[in-house]
């Protein structure tokens, strides 16, 4: 399943004969059979069809059932409401694009992107764009990349124009994965996919100049074919925030999987936040105090709206 319309599904059938291979595919539109329920189809879900599936104009298939899922990615709301909400199934790679600047890098958004990809068992890729923009005083590519460096987590940068070895290195990293790609408005997420997809077409907004925030370009999620059939892009609407009520304070802990090491020393049942957590003495060691003021906050977060 590749695109949501007001009650309209756009499938693409593949008529491979191997299912590791993404083979010809041909392109129709389904509606979801009522006894299937709400929200139980989403992008990147593999569905049966019944019906008409031949694809010609005016033709309407249905959705019968939607098969077991490898992954789920999923966000709630807020970090105090656990109603979760699918975003997308069956990725295998988070494609995290963070801006440089305009607007400035969000660490915090990017450690919540980095929970809710371990916790759906998806393979992180962090893509800093802008690096035309940056100034003095701002975050700078190093420093971002010496942040996450201790989690070993893939990271590529970019600038305006794109380079054709920096586009180049991107579709390496998406060769043969279902990337889904997560980021704020306003970053450049849907100057990427038009790069590396030349016929999606996705529009492109601007930064508010008051706020320093982007403006949605796009209000669904849409899977789109990369060029020589080498794997599925997902693209997703630009978030404000990334909920995670619905993920649990041990899973964002194994997230942050640079101070594991310091939790060794915790008292029982430590919940991280206390004065005795053995985490204060140890990141003061290991020059890790904004990694672990990134974990508490998240972990109080859940506890009262931030």
């Amino acid at each position: 399943m590749v695109s949501v319309d007001r009650g309209r599904y756009g499938c693409v059938i593949d008529e491979s004969d191997d299912d590791s291979d993404f083979g010809h595919r041909r392109l129709l539109t389904a509606m979801k059979a009522r006894e299937l329920g709400k929200g139980s189809v989403v992008v990147g879900d593999r569905v049966l069809l019944a019906g008409d599936t031949s694809g010609s104009a005016g033709s309407l298939a249905r959705i019968v059932r939607v098969r077991e899922r490898t992954s789920v990615l999923r966000r709630s709301p807020d970090d105090t409401d656990p109603q979760e909400r699918v975003v997308v199934a069956n990725a295998d790679q988070m494609v995290i694009v963070s801006a440089l600047a305009d607007p400035d890098p969000k660490t915090r958004f990017i450690d919540r992107c980095l929970v809710a990809a371990y916790d759906a068992g998806l393979e992180p890729l962090l893509v800093l764009t802008k690096a035309d923009l940056t100034a003095p005083r701002k975050p700078t590519p190093r420093k971002i990349r010496a942040f996450y460096r201790p989690l070993d987590i893939p990271m590529l940068t970019t600038r305006q124009p794109l380079a054709a070895q920096t586009l180049g290195r991107l579709h390496k990293a998406l060769d043969g994965r279902i990337s889904v790609l997560i980021g704020q408005s306003g970053v450049g997420k849907s100057s990427l996919v038009n790069a590396l997809v030349p016929d999606a077409g996705r529009a492109v907004g601007v930064v508010n100049a008051v706020t320093g925030k982007g403006r949605h370009t796009s209000s669904s999620a849409i899977a789109l074919p990369l060029p020589d059939d080498s794997g599925w892009l997902i693209d997703t609407p630009g978030v404000r925030g990334f909920g995670l009520g619905h993920v649990t304070p041990d899973r964002v802990i194994e997230a942050f999987g640079d101070l594991i090491e310091g939790t060794v020393a915790c008292p029982p049942g430590c919940d991280h936040l206390s004065p005795d957590c053995a985490l204060d003495e140890w990141a003061a060691a290991h020059d890790a105090k904004d990694r672990l003021d990134s974990l508490r906050r998240l972990l109080r977060s859940r506890e009262s709206a931030d």
